[in-house]
């Protein structure tokens, strides 16, 4: 019998329904699959208030865990054959409960010298939390064959306006009755089970150098050239901010992200459009490198600093 543990954080319950539709396909009579949510003992809320929203911003991106409830120990004492890690983006960064729980000792446990398949949902920047993610990973001494990634596939200033719609208001609809609705879509999500089919297969035979491929043959994996530049360079940016709020505290916290709330509206507005024309007025200059980062952040690789 081989042991899956599906290990989670699902704060609007999106990213559950996906990995449970890739669970389908992988477990049956040789395949057990357990499931691990990660619980802060601070919940955060859903809907988001906005002051709590960009509040959580500082100590997600600089990766600062926080306290969380206890794995149970019937999970901590068995030995997995696979863990499938599911995790949102927060601000370019994995979220604050499934961050803290890499940097905890239960995950050491349970992630050492153990194959990792990653399932990400997020809005449509997630590439920089990815190679987050495999750090991560590498300090547990686990092993990452295979990732999912799946993304709002609406243009992207529409799908900043519904997930603000989804996130401070709580539910996955309409806007207004005319904008799509946010998120993952639902055909996506039903889709998800199609990936459970290879990693099925790798679990079986125990064999996973070519998983990774196999998931990007079904689309697990769809990395969009224009928003690497985007990505990259908010990083540097997150980087800045980040360090000047953390030292912030009580009344000037508060206002420093007020400033910080209407610099991202900015950035994303203004500034992101910018560096979309400039990555189309170089498109064809940079072909190769925009060939050689799409094979590198489509892959499980870590590039080494």
């Amino acid at each position: 019998m081989k042991e899956v543990l599906v290990i989670y954080y699902s704060q609007t319950g999106q990213l559950f329904d996906i990995l449970k539709n890739i669970a389908s396909t992988v477990s049956d009579k040789k395949v057990n699959i357990s499931y691990c949510e990660i619980v802060p003992r601070k919940k955060f809320p859903f809907p988001w208030k906005q002051e709590e929203f960009y509040g959580a911003f500082p100590e997600t991106f600089l990766q600062i865990p926080a306290p969380l409830e206890a794995i149970p120990q019937e999970i901590l004492q068995k030995n997995y054959d696979l863990v499938v890690l599911g995790y949102t983006t927060w601000y370019l960064t994995p979220s604050i409960p499934i961050n803290s729980f890499l940097k905890s000792e239960e995950a050491k446990k349970i992630l050492g010298n153990t194959p990792v398949v990653t399932v990400s949902a997020s809005r449509n920047m997630w590439i920089m939390a990815q190679e987050k993610m495999k750090k991560l990973l590498v300090s547990n001494n686990a092993n990452l064959v295979g990732n999912v990634a799946l993304v709002d596939r609406n243009l992207n200033h529409i799908s900043v306006i519904t997930i603000v719609h989804w996130l401070m208001g709580g539910k996955k609809t309409k806007m207004l009755g005319v904008f799509p609705k946010p998120g993952v879509s639902d055909n996506d999500i039903e889709a998800a089970s199609r990936f459970g089919f290879p990693i099925k297969k790798a679990l079986i035979q125990n064999e996973y150098s070519s998983l990774q491929q196999d998931l990007l043959d079904v689309g697990a994996v769809k990395v969009d050239p224009s928003l690497i530049a985007t990505d990259i360079r908010g990083n540097v940016v997150f980087t800045k901010w980040a360090n000047h709020l953390i030292k912030k505290e009580g009344e000037e916290r508060k206002k420093w992200l007020v400033f910080f709330k209407y610099y991202l509206l900015f950035a994303i507005w203004l500034i992101a459009p910018i560096v979309f024309v400039v990555f189309l007025l170089t498109y064809f200059p940079m072909y190769r490198k925009i060939q050689r980062d799409k094979a590198y952040y489509s892959s499980v690789a870590l590039k080494q600093d």
